[in-house]
């Protein structure tokens, strides 16, 4: 679509509002409202000023004027407002300036894919994420000054089987609870969430987010999956966003809450965000070849650079101090710095399931869905690309089950970092690969890092937790 698309299509919707939607530095989405007459051919080139100074990570207070530039190329109209209402995608331009703003994580994204023209490589990357997610009937959590804690349920949840009678919440119990690690792909009684997922996939396909296939995932409670066409990287971030916000508020029509934290639960799988990847250049794909698992020697210096700058790019792709309760060596997290066609616990997996050239394509499975698509997205690119440039070995793959190794074979896989804090020392001590053709600048990774530091880390390590009543309060 083009401006005079945008407004053929509202006045043929009978919009009567455009909410213009953009994305703060941790990953959120926000959007301010206009009458629709607000909306001209002008909008897409002189914007809709707005103050940034009160969002996470962004302007300081004397510099916090912005522009929001809609991109007439995403436009759909939203399925939730009682009102008709059409959407679009704002980049943060800089009034002066007019360029894209340096900390605005979608132009971080298309800053990604012009470098990637730039280096004449390739002219496509595509992206396909497979964002896990649970669904559950009720939540509630507080931190206080003299009490902390948290309550999930779901009628799911194999914590009720004993449950007794009915709730006004719950109907009685008829003893279908999913078993905590087995709830891959059950049929119904067990799986109570088709239906809800029929719906999101419905809606997604109304805002043109195809869905190739829907699925319970394997925890217990409500852990879903559903499967979106792959695109190019900046549509792709751009689906995932509306895909989340799909997802929240169709549960939340259902009487339900969804989260895509990555691990909500004790004692049970969380929720990962494997992104697969390919380089395509002139409409041909350039991963496929005569070498380990089919793949072609761009390709594994790209699996290569990944490796190499994958501790620092947990920074953005696992980005919470939750998810490195999920990134936890010896079980089936992908905390191992290697790569294979069959070991799920490698950090990058060669999909096997097609000979096709066109399905040749790599699988990074640290990222975690509470992450920036477009940050994340153009940090997993620019890794690859250095390792391209650079012809960086990846070293032979690990295709040997990793938890029958001896200790001495398995202290030479290296693996992720633990905790949030040592991703973000790791991302410190590597990011000039990020700089390049200026996609990231050294002022946005500083205000990361110092955002992540400050407002998660230092918090959290403040606070005594629940648990530590239960081991030390009568040490």
């Amino acid at each position: 679509m083009n401006a005079k698309n945008v407004l053929n299509y509202a006045a043929d919707q009978g919009a009567k509002f455009v909410s213009v939607r953009f994305t703060d530095l941790p990953g959120a989405w926000h959007h301010l409202t206009y009458p629709i007459d607000q909306l001209t051919e002008d909008s897409f080139e002189d914007g809709f000023g707005f103050d940034a100074s009160s969002l996470r990570g962004w302007a300081a207070i004397n510099e916090s004027d912005m522009l929001l530039i809609p991109d007439p190329s995403r436009c759909w109209v939203d399925p939730f407002a009682e009102e008709t209402t059409v959407c679009l995608i704002a980049n943060i331009v800089d009034p002066i300036t007019k360029e894209g703003y340096g900390l605005d994580p979608r132009s971080v994204a298309l800053r990604a894919e012009n470098y990637l023209k730039f280096t004449g490589i390739a002219d496509t990357v595509f992206f396909g994420p497979e964002a896990e997610f649970f669904v559950f009937d009720e939540v509630s959590f507080h931190n206080n000054q003299n009490s902390a804690g948290f309550t999930l349920n779901s009628e799911e949840g194999h914590w009720n089987t004993g449950r007794t009678g009915s709730s006004s919440d719950m109907s009685p119990n008829m003893g279908y609870h999913i078993r905590p690690k087995e709830g891959y792909v059950p049929v119904a009684p067990l799986d109570t969430l088709i239906d809800l997922r029929n719906a999101i996939s419905e809606i997604l396909g109304t805002v043109g987010i195809h869905v190739e296939c829907h699925h319970h995932e394997v925890a217990t409670a409500g852990q879903c999956e559903i499967d979106f066409k792959f695109s190019n990287l900046l549509h792709t971030a751009d689906n995932l966003m509306m895909f989340k916000y799909i997802v929240k508020n169709t549960a939340y029509q259902y009487g339900k809450t969804a989260t895509f934290m990555p691990k909500p639960l004790y004692g049970d799988n969380g929720s990962g965000m494997h992104c697969h990847q390919s380089l395509w250049k002139d409409g041909s794909p350039l991963f496929a070849g005569d070498q380990y698992a089919g793949l072609s020697e761009m390709a594994k210096f790209y699996i290569g650079g990944l490796l190499k700058h994958a501790p620092a790019i947990v920074a953005f792709a696992a980005p919470t101090t939750n998810s490195y309760k999920r990134l936890v060596p010896g079980f089936e997290a992908p905390v191992n710095l290697a790569y294979s066609a069959r070991n799920r616990s490698a950090a990058i997996r060669i999909p096997m399931f097609s000979q096709s050239p066109k399905a040749k394509r790599l699988e990074f499975r640290p990222p975690d869905p509470s992450c920036n698509p477009y940050i994340t997205f153009a940090a997993l690119l620019m890794a690859g690309l250095d390792g391209v440039q650079n012809r960086i070995d990846p070293g032979e793959p690990l295709d040997k089950d990793i938890y029958d190794l001896p200790p001495e074979e398995l202290a030479n896989v290296p693996s992720l970092p633990g905790t949030l804090d040592e991703s973000l020392k790791a991302l410190e001590n590597d990011y000039e690969f990020l700089l390049k053709g200026d996609v990231f600048s050294k002022e946005m990774i500083e205000r990361w890092i110092s955002y992540k530091r400050e407002k998660e880390i230092q918090p959290l390590r403040l606070r005594p937790h629940p648990l530590e009543f239960s081991m030390y309060y009568d040490i």
